[in-house]
């Protein structure tokens, strides 16, 4: 069943119309003229709008430019006489779905708007993979096709449209946020409010009246009362990132308000119903937890309803080069600099690293490349990256890719590599020594010592 707004200004018209929808199983609003359809469109949760053209007050070619600009995705089809095809057609070109002719059959219309709610439907669902509506509703583009992330993205489009409670796991810098507010934005509270608050951040004493608010009084400071983020969230989503780090006190707290949905404000008295989707995500592993008694186990199984892992980057090296032209278009832009490329070298470099901090590693390197690098092409060199995992690969997996200075620039760095672990282990990791046996400074010693990631043998 859908949400129609019917805009009107012709009472049996009007009439028509709804009784047509209305026996398709449709929820129809009419408003008799542009003015007050506005006024509707801003108070209601609408699925589609089908407007007359010609109304008083305003127009159906001002209604779709108000429309347009508030959500870009809500289908508009516009109803028009014959005289004005020519202003349909244009209407059409300015982003209405389509128009229909005066007279028409009604089940013409109906076939147009399934056919609207459809594409609605399958534009929503491509939001997580898709940059220009991400733009629109602000949602973080993720960025992946490997196997893993495409299994991923399928579990959370299935999981949008329900009341379920998700967990998200994975590793620190894997995007666990992104998917939260995809959740949301694919979900039928994507109009309501996307409330996150990190667990970990925030300490203790200050964290449950984050949660439920306080009330004037309630403690030294408490000037007024203050509304907690799921009294915010309510009817909307409510992200809570690191839960693992939540104690125990407040975890019994949480369990309270998942199960019964309300509570009361720190100080207070009145309890508070609310209806949040709520999304959790951690980096740790909570059955580990659990059994160290730091994490209460019907608190557990009542956030994973429905677990999703996120794979940490190392185990979609095939997403790289993706993530990499995104990050270096987004800061060549951001940076006002010319848009760079990645010397063979370099690429192969990204994709051989381990990325222990994920994305967020891989963003940070990138942004740091692009205002390193004057020129059009980004070296091995720009990028900062440790060459530890090649030091102990060997010299053939070395990309013979490239440029003579890229390929150059890698060997020195494999080189420089080898000959520091070699005389760090026969010196039993004198620094001091082992500088003095390579003829560099100390200091010089200590930086190549941790650009490399060496380690004291």
């Amino acid at each position: 069943m859908a949400v129609i707004l019917v805009i009107e200004d012709k009472e049996s018209m009007a009439q028509m119309l709804s009784q047509a929808l209305q026996a398709e199983g449709h929820q129809v609003i009419v408003a008799r003229d542009g003015r007050e359809g506005l006024q509707k469109f801003k108070e209601s949760k609408l699925d589609i709008i089908v407007s007359d053209l010609k109304l008083p007050h305003k127009s159906g070619l001002e209604i779709l430019e108000a429309i347009k600009e508030h959500n870009p995705l809500i289908p508009v089809i516009l109803m028009t006489a014959y005289g004005t095809i020519e202003t349909a057609v244009k209407a059409v070109k300015e982003g209405a779905y389509d128009f229909i002719t005066k007279p028409f059959d009604p089940d013409h219309l109906i076939h147009l708007i399934n056919k609207a709610l459809e594409k609605q439907r399958l534009v929503t669902e491509n939001l997580i993979l898709r940059e220009e509506f991400a733009k629109h509703l602000k949602l973080p583009k993720i960025i992946g096709k490997s196997p893993k992330m495409l299994e991923v993205v399928e579990k959370v489009q299935k999981v949008a449209a329900s009341h379920t409670t998700v967990l998200l796991l994975g590793e620190s810098g894997t995007g666990k946020e992104l998917f939260a507010r995809a959740v949301h934005y694919l979900s039928p509270r994507k109009e309501e409010a996307f409330v996150a608050i990190n667990c970990a951040a925030i300490p203790r004493d200050l964290l449950e009246s984050e949660l439920f608010g306080h009330e004037r009084g309630a403690f030294t400071g408490a000037v007024a009362r203050k509304m907690g983020k799921f009294e915010l969230a309510d009817k909307g989503t409510i992200f809570l990132d690191e839960i693992g780090d939540l104690d125990l006190a407040l975890q019994a707290k949480l369990l309270r308000v998942l199960e019964g949905e309300e509570f009361m404000r720190v100080g207070g008295t009145v309890k508070i119903k609310v209806d949040d989707r709520v999304v959790a995500a951690t980096n740790k592993d909570l059955q580990a937890a659990i059994a160290q008694k730091l994490f209460r186990e019907d608190l557990y199984y009542r956030l994973a309803i429905f677990p999703v892992t996120i794979p940490p980057l190392r185990e979609r090296a095939d997403d790289i080069p993706a993530l990499v032209e995104h990050f270096v278009n987004y800061y060549c832009k951001e940076l006002k600099k010319e848009l760079k490329n990645f010397s063979p070298a370099s690429m192969e470099l990204l994709v051989r690293h381990p990325w222990t901090g994920n994305v967020r590693e891989l963003q940070n390197c990138i942004e740091r490349a692009v205002i390193l690098t004057d020129g059009p092409v980004i070296s091995p060199e720009h990028l900062g990256l440790r060459v530890k995992e090649l030091a102990e690969a060997g010299l053939a997996d070395l990309p013979m890719e490239g440029s003579l200075q890229d390929v150059s620039s890698m060997a020195t760095q494999f080189a420089e590599s080898r000959m520091i672990r070699k005389v760090m282990k026969e010196t039993g990791g004198n620094k001091t020594k082992a500088a003095e046996i390579l003829k560099v400074s100390y200091k010089t010693m200590l930086t190549k010592i941790k650009d490399y990631g060496i380690e004291n043998p």
